[in-house]
């Protein structure tokens, strides 16, 4: 299924792209060499390199998903002996995360997104399905939830990030979870009453289930109200709590029943988008559908029963004038304040999983600290990170972990060879953030916090484009090229 959408996809990007007045070798070069490949449907990519070595260590990497499982099977392309194990203690049923949002709007049915984690396991790859539970850095050991203990030379830590749903009261939920993992106590409360979050396993279903009814109400005649949350913690893909909303959005308007919602996204920060020209755009973008925000909200508490979200709304305030300073202070103030709902969409705080964020590879703030360049760990010099679990400005996302298993792959197998580690990454992230059923604003930056398109088109205009390069290509370019090492 995934290469016959692959190449329907591919057919539709190359037939636009002549429209554009853009060959396909001009398109070729702007994907890459790994999108040529895409573009040429060989279904397999050739671009990702870590150069090559004979020598021999032994590479623990934790956590086996997209950035962990790529990295391995590059190691693997390029080792002439590879030692590779991969701790990963979630069932070999996973979730391709970036096609949830699609899930939660009934774009895509739950099987599309879903693939066994098992069959991209590289061939010669020792997998452990245990978690990691203690770091010795020191003596380069970890110990697993099954009482082994790993001997490594070089460690790769990609054990993404935990889902912190039991820091909002309200849901009666006291644990944190994976986005890939046991998700039974979230259901209990999300995916009813109208509470939805496509964040987990099942909850993309759940969220188009509730969002039909939310529609169906607005058909009737009633006056409905959805709110959109964004959390105060670093998440994956920071444009997703925005994409569900304009699904939404797009949904009320295909039923004739927008008129009767009010639809309003309560982010914590004060901005759309951290790249200002991505932000106007957004804001524009709002304004054009009515749809409302609010800034400086984090949602603390949900009652299911009344459907009542509750919010910690801070801002600033000019204080006393600092006769030492000259200038006048600056008073945080805060209030809570409730809002009535009838669709709620829960974007949870996220954190480090505990026995990282606890451990000497972990740090105050619980992601692993890393030098932003190298993505080597600032205290041991044959431990790297890379994903959503490493300390970089932004990056929670696949495009990022795209770029950065090949520097990882690549600094490693230097200094198994008795060089330094020269590769460096960039910063380079992308959103493809999608606006409607049909168009995709396709935002691509790095730490310089401008645009950085890949392709001669204005960055900050819808596309459809970029919608067919969303729903038919960006899957299968992941599983056939990323998670076999070569894009």
């Amino acid at each position: 299924m995934d290469k016959k959408m692959l190449k329907e996809g591919m057919d539709l990007i190359d037939a636009h792209f002549k429209n554009e007045g853009v060959s396909r070798r001009d398109a070729m070069k702007m994907f890459g060499a790994g999108g040529a490949a895409m573009l040429m449907g060989s279904g397999v990519a050739t671009e990702a390199t870590a150069g090559s070595s004979a020598v021999k260590a032994k590479i623990l990497i934790i956590g086996g998903g997209l950035a962990g499982m790529s990295t391995a099977a590059l190691f693997t392309n390029s080792l002439d002996n590879p030692d590779i194990t991969v701790l990963e203690p979630t069932a070999t049923s996973t979730s391709y995360q970036p096609g949830q949002t699609l899930v939660g709007a009934g774009i895509w049915d739950p099987s599309d997104v879903t693939y066994q984690r098992d069959d991209f396991v590289p061939s010669g790859v020792t997998l452990i399905k245990e978690k990691a539970v203690e770091f010795d850095p020191e003596n380069n050991t970890v110990k697993t939830s099954g009482g082994k203990t790993l001997k490594y030379d070089y460690m790769v830590i990609a054990a993404g990030l935990s889902l912190d749903y039991a820091r909002i009261q309200g849901l009666g939920i006291d644990s944190t979870i994976t986005s890939r993992g046991d998700d039974s106590a979230v259901r209990k409360v999300i995916g009813k009453n109208g509470i939805t979050s496509i964040y987990f396993g099942n909850g993309a279903a759940d969220t188009w289930t509730e969002m039909q009814k939310f529609i169906a109400d607005a058909k009737s005649g009633k006056k409905v109200k959805g709110i959109f949350t964004h959390p105060n913690t670093p998440i994956k893909c920071g444009g997703a709590p925005k994409k569900i909303m304009y699904l939404t959005d797009a949904r009320l308007r295909e039923a004739g029943a927008r008129d009767n919602a009010e639809l309003t996204f309560y982010p914590n920060g004060s901005k759309m988008f951290g790249v200002k020209e991505y932000h106007d755009a957004i804001v524009n973008q709002f304004e054009a559908r009515d749809m409302k925000w609010n800034y400086r909200h984090n949602l603390i508490a949900v009652d299911p029963v009344k459907k009542v979200a509750t919010f910690n709304r801070h801002w600033k305030e000019k204080g006393p004038w600092d006769e030492d300073l000259e200038e006048y202070s600056i008073v945080m103030k805060a209030e809570t304040i409730e809002k009535e709902f009838d669709f709620l969409h829960i974007t949870p705080p996220m954190k480090a999983a505990e026995e990282i964020a606890n451990s000497p590879v972990g740090s105050a703030k619980g992601w692993v600290p890393v030098k932003k360049e190298t993505l080597q760990h600032v205290k041991f010099p044959n431990v790297y990170a890379l994903g959503d679990i490493a300390a970089v400005p932004m990056g929670k996302t696949g495009g990022s972990a795209r770029k950065q298993y090949k520097v990882v792959a690549e600094n490693i197998i230097s200094m198994m060879n008795g060089k330094e580690p020269t590769a460096q990454y960039g910063g380079y992230t992308v959103c493809p953030l999608i606006t409607s059923i049909g168009t995709v604003m396709l935002a691509e930056f790095d730490w310089s916090k401008k645009p950085t398109p890949s392709f001669p088109l204005d960055p900050t205009q819808e596309r459809w484009i970029w919608w067919l390069l969303k729903v038919y290509a960006l899957k299968p370019m992941t599983q056939y090229g990323m998670l076999s090492g070569r894009a």
